[in-house]
């Protein structure tokens, strides 16, 4: 079922974590924060909303940290009731598709409650203090990746955010497969 987070709340500081990751380490938000910002994205190997635009969301991680912007992804999805989520498969993915950023394991779901985490794809842009300015889409893909002229929205707005610390006030929500929570 789709899910959309809500809008973003401007100043909200970041929730730290600490958490492994695929390549064998353990990250803190500290960590992977830049000296521009940060950009925290929940993700999971299965939804073919994040599997749509997998390519765009791994260019424009490169291009952030490019401009400073730290760069990590969280899968929090519950790895029993969906399998192809559990850290196996995460490992599998980040090295099959080269990915430039941790991807970290969220297993106690802890993080992604943190940080009221709705959705995959759901993007959380920080500045440099660490204070949210962007939580929106990432291009106006949804299932299928759109045309390749396709606005880049993420980008656009972490760039903001890196050369002034404010995001965008226009900013539309991401759209993508609910978080999978744990059975209570």
């Amino acid at each position: 079922m789709a899910a959309t987070p809500p809008v973003c709340d401007f100043g909200w500081p970041a929730p730290a974590f600490d958490l492994p990751a695929t390549d064998g380490r353990r990250y803190t938000l500290s960590d992977i924060a830049g000296p521009k910002g940060a950009l925290v994205m929940f993700i999971c190997n299965h939804c073919p909303y994040v599997l749509a635009v997998l390519d765009r969301m791994l260019r424009d991680a490169r291009d952030l940290q490019a401009l400073g912007v730290g760069v990590a992804a969280i899968c929090s999805n519950d790895p029993v009731a969906y399998p192809a989520d559990d850290f196996d498969h995460m490992r599998q993915m980040a090295e099959t598709h080269d990915f430039p950023f941790p991807y970290l394991h969220d297993a106690s779901q802890s993080v992604a409650r943190a940080y009221d985490a709705v959705c995959t794809p759901d993007f959380f842009g920080f500045n440099s203090d660490l204070k949210l300015q962007y939580r929106g889409r990432l291009d106006a893909s949804r299932k299928q990746a759109g045309p390749d002229d396709l606005r880049r929205d993420l980008f656009e707005a972490m760039r903001q955010v890196a050369e002034t610390g404010k995001g965008p006030a226009d900013q539309i929500p991401s759209m993508g497969c609910s978080i999978k929570w744990k059975a209570a």
